[in-house]
């Protein structure tokens, strides 16, 4: 097939149980690539190992899913998000998406989806939280316009972790 054909164009969706596998695996990569050298070994291991697809069926057990970008019928992406935990408007927890498709503007395209969607349920302004030496992803929020509204420390693996805050109006 020709990537212009419909089966190599970016889609989103919500998931189902059925992509418990596709999010492990998305989930198990982006970490590792994001965080290894950040967060401590073997608590990066860890917390991988509890993201298997166990712990994705059992989100969907409790009636909750992820937006999930797929392209060429694989999940390439995916995105939790809701209620900000730390003040008024939507936060995007987590949005990950396969390190060989880095470059290609599928998170991106993520990103703008989420935002809609919490841009749709009213959740204003939208907050963003990345650890500090995950240059990639402090490079991503700041290409998208984030402005650095604060930073926190937090506890991960042992370690004591800066993570800095993106807000978008």
């Amino acid at each position: 097939m020709e990537p212009g054909s419909d089966s190599f164009t970016l889609t989103t969706r919500w998931s189902t149980a059925a992509d418990a596998e596709g999010l492990a695996v998305v989930h198990a990569g982006a970490w590792r690539y994001a965080y290894a050298g950040v967060i401590p070994e073997p608590g990066l291991t860890r917390m991988i190992g509890r993201r298997g697809p166990g712990w994705w069926r059992r989100l969907h057990d409790g009636r909750a899913r992820a937006l999930v970008a797929v392209f060429g019928g694989d999940i390439v992406g995916y995105a939790l998000f809701g209620r900000c935990r730390s003040g008024p408007g939507g936060e995007i927890q987590e949005l990950y998406v396969r390190p060989e498709c880095h470059g290609n503007g599928f998170g991106s395209r993520l990103f703008a989806a989420a935002r809609a969607e919490l841009d749709s349920r009213g959740a204003v302004p939208l907050t963003v939280w990345c650890l500090a030496g995950n240059l990639v992803g402090l490079d991503f929020y700041r290409a998208l316009g984030g402005r650095e509204t604060g930073r926190a420390r937090e506890h991960v693996a042992g370690a004591v972790l800066e993570k800095l805050r993106f807000t978008w109006t």
